[in-house]
């Protein structure tokens, strides 16, 4: 039996769950205020007061280690590190793309469909990739500049299932067919991690407290000032 803390972060919305051999015994998020930094331990604090367990009792650490917001992502995992070095558990990471798209499949019975979660990536780029049922990786995690023939060898065959908050900005760019599927009400949870996490568990499947990095896909850009 594995309870792993686990901390998302990786989008607008901040979620932290804990989770008992891959099963949510409690989740909080927070989806109003922006500053991750201001809320993500008092929703630590909620989960570990509403479950009734102690830091001390958490087997592992798990957080979503991107693609997504470059500020949230260093929040997350920053203090995901800094728990695990505190009470000496390992460190589990999963991407933040798999982690909604074991959500989405655990929330919708859609069989026979591919999985392409999206994450806005400003302008007509995204954060994606596509998933099969199994959780298999068919299209690997990238930065997308989307046009209308995007996803068209995919639908060939196969209906895509498309969500999160790229989605929207998708609908309105690819080329139309019924079979792209548009969920727009799905939300980022920590609980997308449960069974990824309880397995990477399983297997030993830690990541370094001292070399772990954020997957962020891209450079981070700072503006430049003109003089």
């Amino acid at each position: 039996m594995a309870l792993i803390l686990q901390i998302e972060t990786a989008t607008d919305i901040c979620s932290v769950s804990i989770s008992n051999n891959g099963t949510t015994m409690v989740v909080e998020t927070n989806d109003g205020v922006k500053n991750h930094s201001s809320v993500l331990m008092p929703l630590i604090d909620s989960c570990i007061k509403s479950s009734g367990v102690s830091l001390h009792d958490l087997d592992a650490v798990a957080v979503s280690k991107g693609p997504g917001s470059f500020t949230g992502l260093r929040i997350g995992i920053a203090t995901a590190k800094g728990i695990c070095f505190a009470i000496d558990k390992p460190l589990i990471a999963i991407n933040t793309l798999q982690s909604m798209a074991n959500l989405f499949n655990h929330q919708n019975n859609l069989q026979g469909t591919l999985f392409c979660p999206m994450i806005d990536a400003r302008r007509k780029e995204v954060y994606t990739a596509i998933f099969d049922q199994h959780l298999d990786e068919i299209l690997e995690t990238n930065a997308l500049v989307l046009n209308e023939d995007s996803f068209h060898e995919w639908t060939a065959n196969k209906s895509i299932a498309f969500f999160g908050d790229g989605a929207c900005k998708c609908e309105n760019i690819i080329k139309k067919s019924d079979k792209n599927l548009f969920f727009n009400d799905f939300r980022v949870s920590a609980e997308g991690m449960n069974t990824l996490c309880s397995d990477r568990f399983t297997q030993n499947r830690f990541e370094s407290l001292s070399y772990f990095e954020p997957l962020y896909l891209k450079d981070f850009y700072t503006p430049t000032k003109r003089a």
